[in-house]
């Protein structure tokens, strides 16, 4: 599991995460994908080993999803702290049921589907979008 601790500049987080899931999409690509970061996810519970020490599930917990190459960045934060959970495409298992759940290495985080969700299902289906690509996969297959 790759859960870096990205309060302050983490020069093993920036490392760790090009080499699982490639560098930031440059400048041209981020406009020809558009959005590459989503809005605000609230944050329902964490796996047991998963959960951050010093991050308690709260009202004030979120996480962002960045898209990489070959993979996705979960940055999960609330008032104080930020972590980053780096989970490359062909890990990546996503379940849309009462909550929107993000599975990796068996671990998850699960957000609540409220208005922040659905302001981001168009991402969503973006990223799952592009980890069929990036797998050769002709449709998502969990």
């Amino acid at each position: 599991m790759m859960l870096f601790n990205t309060t302050n500049t983490n020069q093993i987080f920036i490392q760790e995460s090009t080499d699982a899931v490639g560098k930031p999409f440059s400048f041209l690509e981020k406009i020809k994908l558009g959005k590459i970061s989503s809005g605000k996810l609230e944050i329902a519970a964490f796996s047991p080993k998963l959960q951050p020490e010093m991050l308690a599930v709260a009202d004030s917990s979120f996480a962002t999803i960045v898209l990489r190459p070959k993979g996705i960045i979960v940055n999960i934060s609330d008032a104080t702290n930020q972590y980053s959970w780096v989970i490359p495409y062909y890990r990546l298992v996503i379940y849309n049921t009462q909550t929107f759940t993000i599975h990796a290495n068996g671990h998850f985080i699960k957000c609540r589907r409220n208005k922040n969700y659905h302001d981001n299902k168009k991402f969503i289906n973006k990223m799952i979008d592009l980890k069929n690509d990036s797998l050769n996969l002709e449709y998502y297959d969990g």
